[in-house]
C-alpha cells in the first residue's frame, strides 16, 4: 500500500537556476513527507505502539504550544507596564 507521489519542479519556475531548482524540489519533498513516510514504513510497528507514539507526540506538541502561549502573554504583560 504505497502512496503515489507527484513532485516535480520545472527549470522555468527557477529561471534556469539549478541551485534554486534543487532547493525547491527538496522543499516540496519535505512538504509531502516523502522521506519521513519511507523511514516510518521501513519496519513494522504494532498498531498499539503507533497509537501510543502519536498520543505522546500530540501531548508534546500541546505542551510546547501552551508554553509558547504563556511566554507570549508574559512578553505582552511586560510591555504594558
Amino acid at each position: 500500500m504505497s502512496k503515489a507521489y507527484n513532485v516535480e519542479v520545472s527549470i522555468r519556475q527557477t529561471r534556469g537556476d539549478v541551485n534554486k531548482l534543487i532547493r525547491k524540489f527538496v522543499k516540496k519533498c519535505k512538504k509531502e513527507r516523502i522521506v519521513e513516510d519511507y523511514l516510518d514504513r521501513r519496519f513494522h510497528v504494532k498498531p498499539s505502539t503507533r497509537k501510543r507514539r502519536e498520543k505522546l507526540k500530540k501531548l508534546k506538541n500541546a505542551r510546547k504550544a501552551e508554553a509558547e502561549r504563556v511566554n507570549k502573554t508574559k512578553i505582552r504583560e511586560k510591555s504594558r507596564r
